[in-house]
């Protein structure tokens, strides 16, 4: 059964869990709580009238052997298995063949092909002899249902009740439109479990996502069966736009009884840096946040990666002044043309790993060369709340304490935080003041807060409030330890 909802009716979700101000006193489990937006925010000030606590970007870096796949890659997606620490990868190949005059190569061609590391960063692409292919390239694993098109593949997090008996369940655009296929070990693909889900041709990377909360799938793609470029743009539009779409069912025609409702259009300051379209966004989803990987595009040339995130997967914001997570190479280098950031990260250690594919060319041109690259970044460390020089402070809204330690990630190392448990009025609890804390001077993604021998266990079930200060230092996340 489809579940129709207007982008009006999207945007007046306000359940205690999904609504853009939160019910209070919060309740945050056990997940940890990013600065990304004031969510978890009540106020925030500094100690001097001319400084403030303010939500810094942190860029990840580009690995210095990158690219680590050269001379192919599309749209890419690594996970690892849980079992064997395996770093497995599907990406997008294409082959351009002659037409039938046999002179000019017109007909182009995709696939996914696939790739594995034991370490994420050497990577083998087997000689697997799956389907034959126009290049080099003998790790093919899906060709599409009629050998001609398998682009924007994307491995679906799909819950077991919903695999239809397959381990890995892959969307993929082909001809006709969005399809489904299942598998068994990721690289022998069921051409008998093939089917079409949405007939339009959303020729970008389409994300398809299950949210628990919601118990329904979300689909991130463009609204091109209304929207198409042409030469007629008053009458056909602009399609390259991030819309969305919702079900309770997969394995269904998502298009049946309803329209993708347009999610985010480029605006103002868009238009002032030239790149007033969006390629696409592919999206994963982490601690209760949406994480858009957005491709803003300038047409019809540049397209690089920035951060977009959404509480209720309807309603996306981007930092105020729109820094790029994944950057064009310098001119000359391998990425310097397009730079198409993946669907999340793999977490190795106190990182996250972040993959994305490149091109040392323009959109426009044929005679470009694919890659594929890593950057990283500490775990959790997109966007920080940062103390200035002369101190400040962050406190939170009121929060049902679930039960263990306080764990802070957060990088002091050039100053202090200290920490004040207070109840709703903002008057401290006994035992948990500043003067209680022991400070933290360090750096470290799992720092446990502790006031002397006391710990936020001794609290759980309270409504409470933290005070956080901050001098010279970054505070990442919050949470509670198990």
């Amino acid at each position: 059964m489809l579940r129709l909802l207007p982008i009006t009716a999207l945007m007046m979700v306000a359940t205690e869990v999904l609504a853009m101000i939160p019910t209070e006193p919060i309740e945050i489990g056990h997940e940890p709580q990013y600065f990304v937006d004031d969510w978890l925010v009540d106020n925030r000030w500094a100690s001097r009238s001319t400084e403030n606590v303010v939500r810094a970007f942190h860029q990840p870096v580009k690995h210095p052997d990158n690219p680590l796949i050269a001379g192919t890659g599309g749209y890419v997606q690594v996970l690892r298995d849980p079992a064997t620490g395996l770093f497995r990868m599907w990406f997008q190949t294409h082959a351009d063949v002659s037409d039938e005059t046999g002179q000019v190569p017109r007909i182009p061609l995709y696939a996914v092909a696939y790739a594995e590391s034991d370490d994420g960063l050497h990577w083998d692409l087997p000689d697997l002899g799956l389907y034959d292919w126009p290049g080099e390239e003998r790790n093919i694993v899906w060709r599409g249902h009629d050998g001609r098109r398998a682009s924007s593949p994307h491995i679906i997090d799909v819950p077991e009740e919903a695999r239809r008996g397959y381990r890995y369940v892959m969307s993929y655009t082909g001809i006709g439109g969005l399809h489904l296929v299942g598998s068994q070990d990721g690289v022998h693909w069921d051409p008998d479990s093939v089917m079409r889900i949405a007939h339009f041709h959303s020729d970008t990377h389409n994300t398809i996502m299950w949210d628990e909360r919601r118990e329904e799938f979300m689909l991130f793609c463009r609204a091109k069966e209304r929207y198409a470029d042409g030469e007629e743009m008053r009458d056909r539009g602009r399609p390259r736009r991030v819309a969305g779409l919702r079900s309770e069912e997969l394995w269904t025609d998502w298009l049946a009884d309803q329209h993708p409702s347009m999610l985010i259009i480029p605006d103002e300051l868009d238009l002032q840096r030239g790149m007033n379209f969006f390629y696409g966004m592919p999206v994963m989803r982490h601690a209760g946040i949406y994480w858009g990987f957005l491709w803003p595009f300038r047409m019809n040339t540049d397209i690089m990666t920035e951060l977009a995130f959404s509480r209720d997967g309807v309603n996306f914001e981007r930092l105020p002044t729109r820094p790029m997570l994944i950057e064009l190479g310098e001119e000359g280098s391998w990425d310097d043309g397009m730079v198409f950031g993946a669907a999340g990260w793999v977490e190795v250690g106190d990182e996250w790993w972040l993959y994305y594919s490149g091109h040392d060319g323009p959109h426009r041109s044929r005679d470009r060369t694919a890659g594929i690259g890593l950057t990283t970044i500490r775990t959790g460390g997109f966007v920080s709340l940062r103390g200035p020089d002369g101190g400040g402070v962050v406190v939170t809204r009121q929060i049902l304490w679930p039960g263990g330690d306080l764990v802070i990630n957060a990088d002091a190392s050039g100053g202090e935080i200290e920490i004040r448990v207070s109840d709703p009025h903002r008057e401290p609890v006994s035992g948990y003041d500043y003067a209680d804390c022991t400070p933290f001077s360090g750096d470290s993604v799992a720092h446990g807060v502790t006031w002397g021998e006391r710990s936020l266990a001794a609290l759980t079930g309270r409504v409470i409030r933290l005070e956080i200060a901050l001098r010279k230092a970054d505070l990442y996340t919050v949470r509670a330890a198990r």
